[in-house]
């Protein structure tokens, strides 16, 4: 569906879909605000020209009431989908230097568990994903 008066060259999408092993247990922080957060760390892999494994790690980071059921429930080496968002964080580190990297804001989560199929969602919202 396109707005009215908007060009259909004008539109950005921003998504991004991932199915992976989470690499370490998460840690629940909290902001100078008072806001839940939690950056997962997330590994997927793919075949290179020679046929390959590699293994390529994503930064997810995860808000409120979402990051308090992924401190809660995912721990090392299980499966998580994740939709969201790319996002580019920069910053300086003490000795001067800029770094960056971009990350992935989740809007959903979904517990894919081990291999015996218990999943679970942490959408944060109470809505089933299916």
């Amino acid at each position: 569906m396109l707005l009215k008066g908007a060009h259909p060259m004008s539109r950005t999408i921003n998504r991004v879909e991932l199915l992976g092993r989470v690499g370490a247990d998460p840690e629940l922080r909290q902001t100078q605000g008072g806001t839940a957060v939690v950056q997962l760390r997330l590994a997927t892999d793919r075949r290179n020209g020679e046929g390959e494994t590699q293994t390529d790690w994503h930064t997810v980071v995860c808000w409120a009431k979402q990051a308090e059921a992924v401190a809660k429930y995912v721990r090392t080496g299980e499966r998580v989908y994740v939709s969201g968002r790319l996002q580019q964080q920069s910053w300086e580190t003490d000795a001067g230097e800029r770094r960056s990297r971009t990350e992935v804001h989740a809007h959903e989560v979904i517990f894919l568990g081990t291999d015996n199929g218990n999943g679970r969602d942490a959408s944060g919202d109470g809505d089933q994903p299916f």
